[in-house]
């Protein structure tokens, strides 16, 4: 994994950092967002919090289309109208 150090940050008494815009940038977060912080072995991933959930639930979702049998997007646009089709009965 290749890393490039951007930005440092000091560590507050109670253990609080202010992340460098550069930073704050690249994660795509601004005042009140979220987030996550992934330790892994002597280091730490950060991610938007949102884009983390996103990958998560893609990671969960894996192959559940297939399940579903939805090969192709006309599988897809099918499903939707035979969906929208019993909603209005």
């Amino acid at each position: 994994m290749d890393f490039v150090l951007v930005e440092s940050a000091k560590v507050m008494a109670k253990g609080q950092i202010t992340l460098p815009k550069d930073i704050r940038d690249a994660l795509g977060v601004r005042t009140g967002d979220r987030v996550t912080l992934i330790s892994k072995g002597d280091h730490v991933i950060m991610m938007n919090s949102t884009i983390y959930a996103m990958k998560v639930l893609q990671t969960g979702m894996t192959g559940e289309a297939e399940k579903a049998g939805l090969h192709s997007e006309e599988d897809v646009i099918t499903m939707i109208a035979r969906m929208r089709r019993e909603d209005n009965e």
